[in-house]
């Protein structure tokens, strides 16, 4: 491929997706990773935290399975199979060292309270104001609440602008789970089911892009083209939401729409990683699925690379 044609192909697939601080957004421009992500003097999320987990619609048991067994796996240290979650997960580590924070008050993360919401009690269409109602209604200090809402359910800006959001809130003393008469900011996120929607823009590359090089789509890991897109956006927003929580952390550019750390390495998944194409990945034998990374209870999961911020470089499992 000549340069021109690699050059051309690139600006096509700037549908591919990339998280903010405010959004896990579907267009990625080209950046001088040798300025990736300065530090802005706020904090960044240390110690022991739960997440938890607000299901808005309706999801099968199956499918919250997928998710709660990636939250597990991020702190696993059960499996022998290598790469893992945890490993990717460790990066992030890299983040506190750069401060010269000692590795006890890396973050570690844990499955906390989960609570679903069948009956859509804010309707099929929502806005920030309601994700942010959901978050609260599973809120108390020392968690990041996670709103995944279903197929069948229109968030402001899905599909159109972003697959996903991370930010944080103030929360009051009124909503139970906050103690102490205090307000407390809560980091929240929220991912939505691409499946029905715009697979091509939120699923990739487990579904052909709508922009830039068609090639066959792959296999999802746990056979579900949503849910294991969630992951991929959850993964990377999870990231964003550790290293610059509350806007002042680890990024770049503008703080309304900054580059994080899933961010700087849109669409790379493995070594070898071009525009259309996600790197040379592992591939099961017996399903055909494409992976990255396995999990607790014999999961196989797609995580998105990592900046690596002693390396300044992307970071790949494999």
């Amino acid at each position: 491929m000549t340069p021109t044609r690699f050059l051309i192909y690139f600006l096509l697939l700037i549908s591919v997706l990339q998280v903010t601080f405010a959004t896990r957004r579907l267009t990625e421009l080209v950046r001088d990773s040798s300025n990736l992500l300065k530090y802005h003097n706020g904090p960044l999320l240390v110690g022991n935290m739960s997440l938890n987990l607000v299901w808005y619609g309706n999801f099968k048991p199956s499918q919250k399975t997928i998710i709660s067994d990636f939250i597990t796996s991020l702190s696993s240290t059960s499996s022998n199979s290598q790469p893992s979650v945890a490993t990717w997960w460790k990066i992030t580590e890299k983040y506190h060292t750069k401060l010269s924070k000692p590795n006890s008050l890396a973050l570690r993360l844990r499955l906390g309270k989960q609570l679903s919401d069948t009956k859509y009690s804010f309707g099929k269409s929502l806005t920030e104001t309601h994700l942010v109602k959901l978050a609260s209604k599973v809120a108390s200090p020392n968690t990041v609440n996670i709103v995944l809402t279903a197929h069948d359910v229109a968030v402001t800006g899905f599909c159109s602008g972003r697959c996903g959001t991370h930010n944080s809130a103030i929360i009051s003393s009124k909503i139970r789970h906050v103690s102490n008469g205090k307000k407390h900011k809560i980091p929240y996120i929220w991912v939505g089911n691409s499946e029905t929607q715009c697979p091509g823009q939120c699923a990739w590359p487990f579904h052909q892009p709508i922009y830039g090089p068609q090639s066959a789509p792959l296999v999802a890991p746990n056979n579900d083209v949503g849910l294991d897109g969630m992951v991929i956006n959850l993964a990377s927003l999870l990231v964003g939401t550790a290293t610059n929580p509350f806007g002042n952390g680890y990024y770049q550019g503008d703080a309304s729409a900054p580059l994080e750390a899933a961010s700087a390495c849109p669409g790379v998944y493995a070594k070898g990683a071009y525009p259309g194409y996600p790197g040379d990945l592992l591939v099961d034998p017996t399903t055909g699925a494409s992976y990255n990374a396995h999990g607790t209870n014999g999961r196989k999961y797609l995580l998105p690379a990592m900046f690596d911020p002693l390396t300044s470089t992307c970071s790949t499992l494999v």
